[in-house]
């Protein structure tokens, strides 16, 4: 082994397949840590509910986009969740059954400092490490915008790095220290904020219109939604404008709009690795509330037309986009036709809603993060 290989620091992020935003969130950090500090980490990720949690909760991963879809259960767990001593009665009832498997995760992944990007393995493995008496840093990445779970938030941790100034209201109620908290934003990939220069020649590259309004619709990566509903409206309307469908997994929707004959230019892709370039070229997002969806967007330029969210932990960010003027709130699909149409036809109100959304941006969180682990190490 090489001395510079010897000097290298090990992170160990954690994080869990339940939603895309968690992977996202730490591989953003990761390439944000390369960046600013090359060849001066060695980085891991491990998902902890797939690699260590006994059954069920090994499941966690692989049953989420059927919980989602259940939103009356989504919901009353979130409620009954989101309070700080609910969630440590919760945390404690599990602790004998988990424990070892806690104690086999630190003992198979010595580093210098962990980040989590999860509010679920917070309070279990922070007690494992305390019981283990390890002496590393411990830090969280909140990756919820406004309306953050509960269990995000321990004192034991180092530090919380939150993503908005709204979000403190919940960090406060769950009882943390003002010095554990930092404001920093959500860790968003490198690319969203350098390829906006390029939109003519994504456009170009994806066989896009250059001079049309282009709508991308999206439902997160398992095409979630009333995407199909959505698509014909929009055709049926005959709006001046282009539209793009990614379909994400669902590979029964994408053939269904693959097969028909559209009255205006529709595009339709199932799950791209390339998002910030469709954001880019795009002109208008019309998405569900999502939290790394929404942050991707502001860094893209992209306005926000908001159809739907998860009860409880996305409600804030539909508030947070309304309020700031970043968007609009169009849960029927009617509204969207409305809204579509009141941007495309009066584009002043869409170059207000843009302006919005580059003010709320936050295109450097991904850097300063990883300079606040580095400061840790």
């Amino acid at each position: 082994m090489s001395d510079s290989e010897r000097e290298r620091k090990k992170i160990v992020f954690l994080f869990s397949d339940t939603g895309g935003g968690h992977r996202s969130a730490a591989e953003a950090i990761i390439e944000a840590l390369d960046l600013e500090f090359p060849g001066k980490f060695d980085c891991d990720m491990v998902d902890f509910f797939k690699e260590y949690m006994p059954p069920p909760l090994n499941l966690a991963g692989p049953t989420y986009p059927i919980m989602s879809r259940l939103e009356y259960l989504y919901k009353l767990w979130y409620d009954i969740s989101d309070d700080p001593d609910r969630i440590r009665v919760i945390s404690s009832s599990l602790w004998p059954y988990i424990r070892q498997d806690l104690y086999r995760l630190l003992d198979e992944n010595p580093c210098d400092i962990y980040v989590s990007v999860h509010p679920l393995i917070n309070i279990p493995l922070l007690r494992a490490i305390k019981k283990k008496g390890i002496q590393k840093p411990y830090l969280i990445v909140v990756t919820d915008l406004v309306t953050t779970p509960a269990a995000w938030y321990t004192n034991d941790a180092d530090l919380v790095i939150i993503p908005t100034e709204q979000a403190v209201r919940k960090a406060v109620r769950a009882n943390m220290k003002p010095e554990k908290l930092k404001i920093i934003g959500l860790p968003v990939a490198e690319k969203f904020r350098q390829m906006k220069e390029s939109a003519c020649e994504f456009r170009k590259e994806l066989g896009w219109p250059q001079d049309d309004v282009v709508i991308l619709l999206i439902g997160g990566g398992e095409g979630m939604g009333p995407l199909e509903e959505i698509t014909r409206k929009i055709n049926d309307a005959k709006l001046k404008a282009t539209l793009a469908v990614i379909t994400g997994r669902n590979t029964k929707l994408k053939k269904s709009l693959e097969s028909e004959n559209w009255d205006i230019p529709v595009f339709v892709y199932g799950f791209v690795t390339e998002m910030p370039k469709f954001m880019c070229a795009a002109d208008i997002l019309v998405t569900k509330a999502g939290p790394g969806t929404i942050s991707e967007a502001m860094i893209a330029d992209l306005p926000i037309i908001l159809y739907h969210h998860v009860p409880g932990q996305e409600e804030g960010n539909v508030s947070y986009v309304i309020n700031e003027g970043a968007g609009i709130w169009a849960p029927e699909t009617d509204h969207i036709i409305e809204a579509l149409a009141d941007w495309i036809n009066n584009p002043e109100k869409r170059l207000k809603a843009l302006e919005n959304a580059k003010r709320l941006a936050r295109p450097n969180a991904s850097r300063e993060i990883a300079r606040t682990i580095a400061e840790y190490i």
